[in-house]
């Protein structure tokens, strides 16, 4: 690495720290519900609550960052107040036992559920907060809950148990079945966690993951196609004749692409490493507006029109991904690629999502790279998950590259 690029590094980290003070300070005094537990993240732009509803996603995800924080940065008692706070909100509330210990996916304010949804994302993020707490307290009943939901999550996702919900696919099953990208991603991603704080059940992570990282190399890495594939069939075979067949989030496929470089490092798989960084390259290459910058929220992967209204917006999160893709895979490269990518979309982010008035980030833009009205900091999809994790991620990368 030149002087000049470390110069540009420790240049970028000083505002990545400063950006990550910033996120986590107004979800602390704008998020935390002090009567009753838990996050609200519905926040307009400068913080204020506007609707009471609670994403059960949210108090996982924020859970685990407050939890992964300490992990980096070590414990500060506002940080596991707020963990803890997510974590007794997610017991006493979100799940639902009279369904095998599905999670809910809202509830209200008070914690009365609201709706339950098919997909076991909900349960996933309960899982990566409990075993990510439990490796700052080593209390065994948070090992024993995220156990429970990964055991949970991977016997559904292998279509070895009914779903206690009864609730059925997307599309009628005798007429179309399919399989998804995010169910051996986000799988992955858990494995990664647990296996680090767990280490007692290395052998079955590490059997688990390999069984991930097959089948998304196998089935919806497509490099004949230039893409990953959001969907594909029970055989693993694309489906194009339809366009959720089509589908490319080039957001998604990025995340996953660091997955799976994180795999790769642990795995010492080279061969896995660099069809991880093919699979940054393709997604980054198709998904990135040249006309007024900034990562497309979906793509057709034949290049025909998209059913998603949305798709053609930016969102923060896919920009967070790339940060930590990009940082990741300079480190582990040294390719210059990668770098650029980095600042690019830092620079970007800078411009369109960040607002140095009240703090964090906008969530929602359109192409032009303009705020949805009115603007938000935070949804029922968006809390403090994304934004500190590509900070602190980024920041971390940054700091091994920099040397100190």
């Amino acid at each position: 690495m030149t002087a000049d690029n470390t110069e540009k590094l420790i240049e970028v980290r000083d505002w990545i720290r400063k950006e990550l003070d910033t996120c986590v300070d107004f979800w602390l005094e704008h998020g935390m519900d002090r009567e009753n537990g838990g996050v609200y993240t519905c926040l307009d732009r400068k913080g204020e609550v506007y609707s009471t509803d609670k994403s059960v996603w949210m108090q996982g995800r924020c859970a685990w960052t407050f939890s992964y924080l300490c992990h980096l940065y070590g414990e500060r008692p506002e940080w596991m107040e707020a963990a803890k706070s997510c974590l007794d909100f997610l017991e006493e509330h979100c799940v639902n036992h009279e369904a095998g210990d599905r999670l809910y996916f809202t509830v209200t304010a008070e914690g009365k559920p609201l709706r339950q949804r098919r997909y076991c994302f909900s349960e996933g993020f309960y899982a990566i907060a409990n075993a990510e707490y439990y490796g700052l307290t080593g209390e065994a009943v948070y090992l024993e809950r995220a156990r429970r939901a990964y055991e949970l999550i991977y016997n559904l996702n292998n279509g070895l148990i009914e779903d206690p919900t009864g609730l059925g696919p997307k599309t009628i099953a005798e007429t179309r079945s399919g399989r998804a990208l995010g169910d051996p991603m986000i799988f992955l991603n858990i494995i990664g966690i647990m296996r680090r704080v767990d280490p007692a059940n290395t052998e079955e992570y590490d059997r688990r993951a390999r069984e991930c990282t097959d089948r998304i190399v196998n089935e919806h890495y497509r490099p004949e196609l230039g893409c990953t594939l959001e969907s594909v069939n029970l055989e693993g075979e694309p489906e194009l004749w339809y366009t959720a067949g089509r589908v490319v989030n080039p957001g998604h496929d990025i995340e996953c692409s660091w997955f799976m470089m994180d795999e790769a490092n642990y795995r010492g798989d080279e061969e896995l490493h660099r069809t991880a960084e093919q699979i940054f390259r393709l997604a980054i290459e198709a998904g990135w507006d040249e006309e007024f910058g900034g990562l497309l929220y979906f793509i057709d992967c034949k290049g025909l029109p998209t059913e998603a209204y949305e798709h053609d917006m930016k969102l923060w999160w896919p920009h967070n991904e790339i940060m930590i893709a990009a940082s990741k895979a300079y480190r582990d490269t040294g390719d210059a690629y990668y770098l650029d990518w980095l600042l690019r979309t830092i620079d970007y982010c800078k411009e369109h999502f960040t607002d140095p008035e009240y703090g964090e980030w906008y969530g929602y833009l359109r192409r032009d790279g303009k705020p949805t009205m009115p603007p938000t900091k935070g949804s029922t999809f968006k809390g403090p998950f994304h934004v500190p994790r590509a900070l602190s991620m980024t920041e971390r990368v940054l700091t091994e590259l920099i040397g100190d």
